[in-house]
């Protein structure tokens, strides 16, 4: 019974072993430079340690960056609106792709309708209020990308996500500290939010 046991026990690993080299292949967030080691521990309990060790090693490797954004009305350029709105997000960026999502509350007024008022010239880009863009601290600087916006039923706060995946410029946009998250309102068309995405 224990020889059986055994047998089943170590036809699981070497299951669990291909699986994760096949993950690990298909996978474009996991460094190509990381070698899979053979599992050798000797017991269940060690190879179990290499193996969690392993996958914890490789998706918290050097390719995944976490950043934080605050959003306040402070920010905004050139001048700071009226608002009791605040908002948070969190982003990961693992390799060249970013991953969004935050939240927002206490607008002064409903998102502005990029449909019904659109920027001059108008960008068929802009689908959502909610939108990055590259540029110093002082100016307004260009659209980078639009978030996906969820209202709550009063629509004075949502949730935003989106995931994109950024050009050489718009990486080192963001390592210099210089791509930021702004949201517009129909009350502050030029923006009632804005923060930069700060390492987390």
């Amino acid at each position: 019974m224990k020889k059986t046991t055994r047998s089943l026990l170590h036809l699981l690993l070497g299951v669990l072993s291909c699986v994760l080299v096949v993950c690990w292949s298909t996978l474009p967030a996991i460094s190509k430079d990381v070698v899979v080691p053979v599992l050798t521990g000797t017991s269940h309990s060690e190879q179990t340690t290499q193996l969690e060790s392993i996958l914890a090693g490789g998706m918290s490797g050097k390719s995944m960056k976490r950043y934080s954004v605050n959003l306040s009305n402070s920010g905004v350029v050139p001048n700071a609106p009226s608002t009791s709105a605040m908002g948070m997000a969190e982003a990961t960026l693992m390799g060249n792709r970013l991953m969004v999502k935050g939240r927002f509350s206490g607008l002064s007024s409903a998102l502005r309708d990029y449909t019904t008022d659109p920027t001059n010239p108008p960008n068929p880009k802009i689908t959502s209020a909610v939108h990055i863009h590259r540029g110093e601290a002082t100016e307004n600087g260009p659209f980078q990308f639009a978030l996906n916006v969820m209202m709550s039923e009063k629509g004075m706060s949502g949730q935003f996500n989106g995931e994109y995946t950024l050009s050489s410029e718009q990486l080192q946009a963001l390592m210099a500290g210089n791509l930021y998250i702004d949201l517009h309102t129909k009350q502050n068309r030029a923006g009632e939010l804005r923060g930069y995405f700060r390492p987390a």
